[in-house]
């Protein structure tokens, strides 16, 4: 197994990540956007429980010409990972961490006056480039008025080393059918963007698109598109697969192999409570991997695959082991895929997270790093 940063592997249960998928994905992109729009590789939550770095990389050679993440330590590991393009920090960072951002030249998100103003008490050895963030509708971050940009506007090039470089907002509805909210958020962005305009900001990097209104409207998405979800080969939701409009791979799979194989007889039971009692004589399979890693309780009653064959899970997950009832005896140290494909046969992260009642962003990020993730395609 290639690719685990020189860690050796004590267990039999990995993820694989298919860095060419991530490359095919931005490709895709790529070719719905104009030639003017670039894209921006959102890495943050450890590139979506992908592998940040390793995503970074291979994204900015497939073509990506900006990362995005969510916190400021996340940049800073990408740079200490000798990767030297343009970075972004999305979320709100301490006014004091200024000084770090600029040091490392990773540029910060902005949207209070009062934040300004204690940056612009500093001093900085570097420049110190942010992206003004309006809130259109998410009701998370970003200014909301005009009288919030003035007064934002005012705090401005009180500081010769800080340069406003970028605006930026976020649609809440993007990846739904209903789209009247998502123009609603267009139109507020577009006016506040018109005003900027005015006071002579011109030369801005301007960005709206998030994976989900890239896909639907590539053509209207400024300088940059966001490509998050849609990078890692997951439709960020039904509506938006169902559409066709592009092709995407996805990049992440889950793998175990048997480490006990067992005959149960009617009557026996398998895990806390009991919840499960064979009925005839059955053989269950015992994989090392449960809820410490990130595997949710809830998937009990789901299916993996073994031979290319779903197979259930019985009784109650572990926090280190999961149950699952074969069709058959198999030698310990077969192979079981939880996500992924197996000979002819898929079970998809849509898939799984449909079953345990979340979003398919969920299950590769709660995936924690106690499973080792290996990388093909670097």
């Amino acid at each position: 197994m290639k690719g685990v940063s020189n860690l050796e592997i004590h267990r039999n249960t990995w993820i694989e990540i298919d860095l060419d998928a991530v490359a095919y994905n931005i490709k895709q992109i790529q070719k719905k956007l104009p030639k003017e729009t670039k894209v921006m590789a959102v890495v943050k939550a450890d590139g979506y429980g992908h592998g940040s770095i390793q995503v970074a990389k291979k994204a900015l050679q497939a073509g990506a010409d900006y990362l995005a993440v969510a916190l400021l330590e996340e940049a800073i590991k990408l740079r200490e990972a000798s990767i030297t393009a343009p970075i972004l920090v999305l979320g709100w960072v301490p006014p004091a961490s200024a000084i770090e951002a600029a040091k490392h030249g990773i540029t910060l998100t902005f949207f209070q006056k009062d934040w300004l103003e204690q940056v612009n008490s500093y001093s900085f050895s570097k420049p110190l480039h942010l992206h003004l963030k309006v809130d259109t509708g998410m009701g998370r971050i970003g200014i909301r008025t005009k009288e919030e940009m003035q007064d934002i506007l005012h705090a401005l090039n009180k500081n010769r080393s800080i340069y406003l470089t970028g605006v930026f907002t976020h649609f809440a509805t993007a990846d739904e059918p209903e789209s009247t909210y998502f123009e609603e958020q267009r139109t507020r962005f577009k006016r506040l963007l018109s005003r900027l305009k005015e006071q002579g900001l011109e030369n801005l990097d301007v960005h709206v698109g998030n994976s989900a209104s890239a896909i639907r409207l590539p053509e209207d998405m400024y300088d940059y598109v966001r490509f998050g979800i849609a990078m890692y080969g997951l439709y960020p939701s039904q509506a938006v697969k169902e559409k066709g409009e592009i092709d995407l791979k996805q990049a992440f799979s889950l793998h175990s192999k048997l480490a006990h194989v067992k005959r149960l007889q009617p009557g026996d039971c398998v895990s806390y409570g009991c919840t499960y009692q064979a009925e005839t004589e059955e053989w269950i399979g015992t994989l090392p991997i449960g809820y410490g890693d990130g595997w949710l309780r809830r998937m009990q009653g789901f299916c993996v695959l073994v031979n290319g064959i779903r197979v259930p899970i019985v009784g109650r997950i572990c926090m280190d082991q999961t149950m699952i009832r074969l069709d058959q005896a198999y030698p310990v140290g077969t192979k079981v895929t939880l996500i992924g494909c197996q000979n002819d046969a898929c079970i998809s992260m849509d898939e799984v997270s449909d079953y345990a009642e979340t979003i398919n962003y969920e299950i590769p990020c709660i995936l924690n790093n106690r499973v080792p993730r290996i990388y093909k395609g670097q």
